[in-house]
């Protein structure tokens, strides 16, 4: 009963990474932050009632203070602005100076041309990720929840863990193409755009938490799955040695007989294959018959 309550507990976890996994593979890859930073621009010219340190004040009334005639003549920092941007996958956004708002562009149009190929299968790859991961979790509740067999439980179980390793390197694949292009086009991207400070924002952190949170489903999957399977194999040889016992079998292949009939009872049963067998007689019986 104990070892049937630590498997549910690891089907849960298995089920609740993956599912953490796949919210945050999709938050991150319909998102804009995977890099942040910062622009030097030219500094406007004031507009209007516009004032403050992003714009050079020309024509105002300020005109005759010696700050502000210093200021509009003098070359070096004083003349830029630091412009925040952020870029995704998808979209690649910066502030507009003295206004609300952002002004966004296209990513891909901003990558090199030689880039561009790469850019597109990290796009398929990571679709390819949330696919499989979205069928692993699909697969992983079917077991919990309808699985009518402890056989099929087990061969449910094995293909969940295959899908779930395969997202996992799909995942990681595709983020590293990603960083790849992205520091590509920091180099070799069109002049007004190039940052002159960035970094990974929390969409980059985000999209690797789900690639840790998939390949620690994986292997939760895959231990519960040879756990099970030990459990199993120990039962089946503990059943055979009872058997040889407490019947004493002429043939020393009769235990294993009677084996072969309760592994095979287990196709049409939903009883835990690790569970402490019971009516050994009856098993007994089926066997010397």
């Amino acid at each position: 009963m104990k070892q049937s309550f630590n498997r549910r507990q690891r089907a849960s976890a298995a089920f609740s990474l993956s599912f953490l996994s796949l919210v945050f593979s999709i938050t991150a890859f319909s998102s804009s932050y995977w890099c942040e930073g910062t622009r030097k621009v030219a500094k406007p010219f004031c507009t209007g009632q516009s004032k403050g340190d992003h714009c050079i004040r020309f024509n105002s009334p300020d005109a005759n203070n010696s700050n502000a005639v210093q200021y509009i003549w003098e070359t070096g920092d004083d003349k830029f602005v630091d412009q925040k941007f952020h870029a995704g996958i998808w979209y690649s956004c910066e502030e507009i100076i003295n206004e609300e708002g952002e002004k966004c562009r296209i990513f891909i149009s901003l990558t090199p041309a030689s880039d561009r190929g790469v850019l597109w299968l990290s796009i398929v790859t990571e679709l390819l990720y949330i696919i499989l991961l979205l069928t692993g979790v699909i697969l992983m509740s079917v077991e919990m929840c309808y699985c009518s067999t402890v056989i099929d439980g087990l061969k449910i179980n094995a293909f969940s863990a295959i899908v779930t390793v395969l997202a996992g390197l799909l995942g990681m694949v595709a983020h590293m193409m990603y960083t790849t292009v992205f520091q590509m086009t920091v180099n070799l991207g069109p002049e007004d755009w190039r940052p002159h400070t960035w970094d990974y924002g929390w969409s980059y952190c985000l999209a690797w938490a789900s690639f840790a949170c998939c390949m620690a489903a994986a292997v939760t999957t895959i231990n519960k799955y040879t756990k099970t399977i030990l459990e199993f194999k120990h039962k089946r040889k503990t059943l055979g040695r009872s058997l040889k016992i407490k019947y004493k079998f002429p043939d020393c292949t009769s235990p294993e007989k009677a084996c072969n009939v309760y592994v095979n009872s287990f196709h049409n049963s939903t009883e835990d294959p690790a569970h402490p067998v019971k009516g050994l007689g009856h098993l007994a019986t089926i066997s010397v018959l």
